[in-house]
């Protein structure tokens, strides 16, 4: 994404004048990558220097990857290919839902583009490679009833390119909220840490899917129902995205629609829930629960709630059950904080604020796990997602 000018707001933290990073110190910087929805001034990924020691993003990207409606990405084993999805609809200049991979570059290298195909679905909002890199499962929102949600599943090769999808597979809506939920709205597709199961949250049914993830078996059609086939959510609550830890024993799950983490202890393609915490405890409505991601250490997760909320859920996660604890609740200094990232030191963690369109960098104690003071806030164009590439 393109931020609108190098002059820019930046918070009173940030007032001392210090030296520019040498040539050596800049190749040590990670590098953050920064989607948006695309437009007249927002052409689709920044690639922008983040200085850990400062806590600062360098106002201006060492490149823009140019692709449509950027709003999910990942990255292959080795963070040499980087893959999206392009959350085009109906509604869109091109109405076709794709998924794009590049070649990923680092420092003043350019990236190149390597593939686009159709993935079959409108406004796909979510992907996630295979564990053998073999597939892309794209997450297929689509906001209108018609198609409705689906799970795609895209072929990759051995370069990182993508072909159409070969696997497209349909859920039914529950129906509980008539706005929101007649028609299904796949919002995440996760493969389990094992790599035998994809599980694919649907926030229109109410339910997160599992899939058995056997190509050898199924040919071009490597998904198929598991033995315990879904796991069922509260009507209305609207399940979004989930995430498993380190340990594979445990995972963790929003409910965008009733502003919930649940806790889930999971085992042999089976998801089974032990805990749910409202992330703001004294709301009952205009919750819009988002991003969720465990410290690096995994004794620390956080979500984010948009809607009325706005603010970041701090937890601490005990380490033998998964549970968590509340410890924190901190604004987000915007409006609609739909995905954060954590820095790769775990001293910082950076929030994109969508509606009020910025990106605030938060300093994080590693040890308590609490987020401080507000370090740099940067005027940004409808940031849509944002990840530190993976490290050389």
């Amino acid at each position: 994404m393109i931020l609108r000018s190098p002059l820019l707001a930046w918070s009173l933290s940030m007032t001392l004048v210090t030296a520019p990073a040498t040539a050596a110190e800049q190749r040590a910087q990670p590098e953050l990558l920064v989607g948006c929805y695309t437009g007249a001034v927002c052409k689709g990924i920044g690639r922008y220097r983040f200085d850990p020691a400062q806590g600062r993003i360098e106002p201006q990207p060492l490149e823009v990857i140019e692709t449509d409606n950027p709003s999910w990405f990942a990255f292959s084993a080795d963070g040499r290919r980087l893959f999206a999805v392009n959350e085009n609809g109906p509604e869109s200049d091109d109405p076709v839902g794709r998924a794009s991979s590049f070649a990923l570059a680092r420092g003043d290298d350019r990236s190149r583009p390597l593939s686009q195909a159709n993935c079959l679905g409108d406004e796909p909002a979510h992907a996630a490679l295979s564990l053998d890199g073999r597939y892309l499962f794209v997450a297929n929102y689509s906001v209108n009833a018609d198609p409705g949600g689906t799970l795609a599943v895209m072929p990759v090769d051995g370069d990182g390119r993508l072909q159409s999808a070969v696997q497209v597979l349909t859920h039914r809506a529950s129906q509980a909220d008539r706005e929101r939920q007649l028609s299904t709205h796949v919002h995440a597709a996760v493969p389990s840490p094992d790599g035998r199961h994809v599980f694919a949250a649907d926030l229109g049914a109410d339910k997160v899917y599992a899939y058995r993830y056997d190509p050898a078996r199924s040919g071009e059609r490597p998904l198929r129902a598991a033995a315990t086939p879904f796991l069922e959510l509260p009507p209305g609550s609207g399940p979004r995205h989930l995430l498993f830890d380190a340990s594979g024993r445990h995972a963790y799950l929003t409910l965008e629609m009733s502003g919930e983490v649940v806790v889930l202890d999971y085992a042999d393609g089976r998801l089974q829930p032990v805990q749910t915490l409202a992330m703001d405890p004294g709301r009952s409505s205009g919750n819009a629960a988002a991003a969720l991601h465990l410290s690096a250490d995994g004794r620390f997760l956080y979500a984010s709630n948009r809607g009325e909320d706005n603010h970041i859920a701090v937890y601490a996660v005990d380490a033998d059950s998964g549970r968590l604890s509340a410890l924190q609740r901190r604004s987000s200094e915007g409006r609609g904080p739909r995905e954060f990232a954590l820095s790769p030191d775990g001293r910082h963690l950076i929030v994109a604020n969508q509606h009020s369109g910025n990106l605030v960098v938060i300093e994080r104690d590693p040890a308590d796990g609490r987020l401080g003071k507000t370090v740099q806030t940067l005027e940004a164009v409808a940031p849509s997602d944002i990840k530190f590439a993976p490290a050389n």
